[in-house]
């Protein structure tokens, strides 16, 4: 190259600030539409078998869609979902103590099919009362977060999330938009809480297990940059 010649300017990179920044807003997207539809499709599932088994009763108005489910159910499932599951793991950051527990998605697969049980067992299984049927299912929440989670955050956070939902579905049914079947616990059953707080532990694994698949492949980019 001559003396004087200056070199033209190739394209501008973005700084590694804003790159980083850019990188992981796309990553928290994309997380949140995956369990977003994650979200979606266990309440389809879960919401027929409480239907067909008559736990639940939706006013003829407001059915409006596939599987018998009115179409409000799972689009909220989901925003729920998305927001437990993206939640976790922020929450283990901000603790600086990092969820090490059991992280493969096999444990979490085995997690979803526990819980995708207990929910089964609440609408199938016959017990002589209630609260026989609401114990046993505390204590199978309990030993799912037991087995798959064990974080202090993560049951913190459980204990918040089924608190926070009977009380949302307790005004619901209040204001007539669906009722349940032997209401025992005011509007509805006693045993609700312990399936929020097993949705609420299984959805935080997800979620966890995206984020730490996230950490892996952008760490793969930083080294090979």
């Amino acid at each position: 190259m001559a003396e004087g010649e200056t070199e033209s300017p190739g394209p501008k990179k973005r700084g590694p600030y804003i790159s980083s920044v850019t990188s992981r807003s796309v990553n928290l997207m994309i997380r949140g539409v995956v369990l977003f539809f994650i979200g979606v499709f266990l309440a389809l599932v879960l919401n027929l078998l409480q239907i067909q088994r008559n736990v639940t009763l939706f006013p003829p108005d407001v059915i409006a869609s596939i599987f018998s489910s009115a179409w409000w159910v799972p689009p909220c499932c989901g925003t729920a979902s998305a927001v437990i599951g993206l939640l976790y793991p922020c929450i283990d950051r901000h603790l600086g103590d990092p969820h090490k527990f059991k992280r493969e998605w096999s444990s979490v697969m085995r997690c979803v099919a526990v819980f995708v049980g207990i929910n089964h067992a609440s609408a199938k299984v016959d017990f002589d009362n209630n609260i026989q049927l609401s114990l046993t299912l505390a204590a199978l929440s309990i030993g799912l977060w037991w087995t798959f989670d064990r974080s202090r955050s993560g049951f913190g956070l459980g204990v918040g999330i089924a608190f926070l939902a009977t009380l949302v579905t307790q005004l619901l049914v209040y204001n007539g938009v669906y009722q349940y079947t032997s209401p025992d616990f005011l509007y509805v059953r006693s045993w609700l809480p312990c399936i929020f707080f097993a949705g609420g532990i299984t959805m935080g694994n997800i979620g966890r297990q995206l984020a730490m698949y996230e950490c892996k492949v952008t760490a793969e980019k930083s080294h090979q940059e």
